[in-house]
């Protein structure tokens, strides 16, 4: 038995994601081979090629796979499904957008956003917005996975591992690539910076964020925020953390005027160390709180920013 990791990239530059769910893939126990599927990958199947436990590289370079649609990339996974007994992929936006198809047309269940392995046959993953734990066991002969990265180290280097390409094509009958839209920051991507910084209803307004960006430029941290403020209006929704948001885990998260909704805490609960600010002591925010401060944050964050 082998596992098939599919690779998650944008534009050529590969997620750390990848690195992680190949983490997760190597604890099923079998010889694991990474797909990648796009345009112009040459440097970038080095790469993959140079993580620790690849066995080997399926390289699929061909403007088809340019745009990542759901129909053809579904479709080349099916075609090397027969070596595989374990598909697995990162439970980010491409891998909730092919994984599904790709199980409905192996008619098998899929398992979604696991969180441990604990044979190749049983998994762990949240359910209930994250308030319990799941053991689920498939007795599908292929599985179909898809990993909460968040939950898993990154590997390290190792020789790099053969690179084979693949040639076969497949083309989307049903769907086009029309436009992207992307929102352009310096600072880290949400889901994978190691500080994060949110704000939630605490926060009052959306101008109000602008505290967060010194302390967040100074920890070259990311921004984001609760539902509530994003509902408020306050910020953008591709800031949201939580279980209809991203999932995150940094080495460290800061959250300021959030009060913890059980939705929000799902989204972050994994980080590493977790500072709460906010001026309710029953908030709900300090009992997964490592450091918890009750305090005015309009007072507490200028004071923050300085001592940084």
């Amino acid at each position: 038995m082998k596992t098939l990791v599919i690779a998650d990239h944008d534009n050529g530059v590969l997620k750390p994601e990848t690195s992680k769910t190949i983490n997760a893939a190597l604890k099923l126990g079998f010889a694991v081979d990474v797909l990648i599927a796009g345009e112009n990958l040459a440097p970038m199947s080095e790469e993959v090629a140079s993580i620790a436990g690849v066995n080997g590289v399926l390289v699929a370079d061909n403007s088809e796979y340019a745009h990542q649609l759901a129909e053809n990339i579904a479709d080349l996974v099916l075609s090397l499904a027969p070596e595989y007994s374990h598909l697995v992929a990162s439970a980010t936006t491409t891998g909730k957008n092919f994984m599904p198809r790709v199980a409905a047309l192996l008619d098998v269940a899929q398992i979604s956003e696991i969180i441990d392995v604990v044979d190749g046959d049983t998994f762990k993953r949240p359910i209930y917005a994250g308030n319990a734990i799941a053991t689920v066991k498939s007795l599908d002969s292929k599985k179909v996975i898809t990993v909460r990265a968040s939950s898993f180290d990154l590997q390290g280097e190792q020789t790099a591992a053969d690179i084979t390409a693949i040639d076969a094509v497949f083309s989307s009958q049903l769907s086009s690539f029309v436009s992207v839209e992307q929102t352009e920051s310096e600072r880290p991507e949400l889901t994978a910076a190691q500080v994060v910084i949110s704000g939630g209803r605490g926060m009052q307004n959306g101008e109000n964020f602008s505290l967060l960006h010194g302390i967040a430029d100074k920890l070259g941290a990311a921004i984001g925020a609760s539902r509530a403020a994003v509902d408020a209006g306050f910020v953008p929704n591709d800031m949201q953390v939580g279980q209809t948001g991203k999932i995150v885990a940094p080495n460290l998260y800061i959250a300021v005027g959030i009060s913890g909704a059980i939705q929000h805490l799902a989204g972050m609960k994994d980080s590493k160390v977790i500072v709460a600010i906010n001026k309710d002591p029953d908030a709900p925010i300090f009992q997964v709180a490592d450091y918890g401060l009750v305090a005015d944050l309009f007072d507490v964050l200028p004071e923050l920013e300085s001592a940084l």
